[in-house]
């Protein structure tokens, strides 16, 4: 599982000219799941991990303007987008490969969990929106920072 979180002071997703997910201040985050993912992913402790480092950096200013204060304590939203490209191998040739990717059936399981899981944490539903999975999306976002964080299942496996 992979999570690229964007500091945001706004982001919308567009499917087909029709704008599916929208935010205002908060993070748009784009989500992958790889090949070693599957159905059990959200039964493991990485999961939670994952999901709770992500709502908890404190990346948010403070009234002093200092980095200080998480996504729920700044009273922002939060945009999930699902991006199988971040598991592109690239180390052969010029075609990104997307082997490493999970299969879609699995992988959109895995995001709806996600979602479900992350409005759960929220303070209210209309703070968590999302992206399609599988359409071809247009993402736009003012990056504020920018502010720019990888967080994956990787980095927490020894910790």
């Amino acid at each position: 599982m992979k999570l690229l979180i964007q500091r945001a002071k706004q982001g919308r997703v567009t499917v087909d000219g029709n704008i599916v997910g929208s935010i205002g201040t908060g993070l748009v985050v784009l989500v992958g799941f790889g090949q070693h993912d599957d159905e059990s992913l959200p039964a493991k402790k990485i999961w939670q991990t994952l999901l709770s480092k992500m709502l908890e950096l404190r990346i948010f200013p403070d009234k002093a303007g200092k980095m200080n204060l998480s996504l729920p304590e700044f009273g922002g939203q939060i945009l999930l987008v699902p991006q199988f490209t971040l598991y592109a191998d690239v180390r052969r040739g010029r075609r990104p490969s997307f082997t490493n990717a999970c299969p879609p059936p699995v992988a959109l399981a895995l995001f709806e969990r996600f979602v479900h899981d992350v409005r759960s944490a929220m303070p209210g539903p209309q703070d968590v929106q999302c992206g399609c999975f599988g359409a071809e999306m247009d993402v736009s976002l003012t990056n504020w920072g920018p502010v720019t964080i990888a967080l994956t299942d990787s980095d927490f496996e020894k910790s």
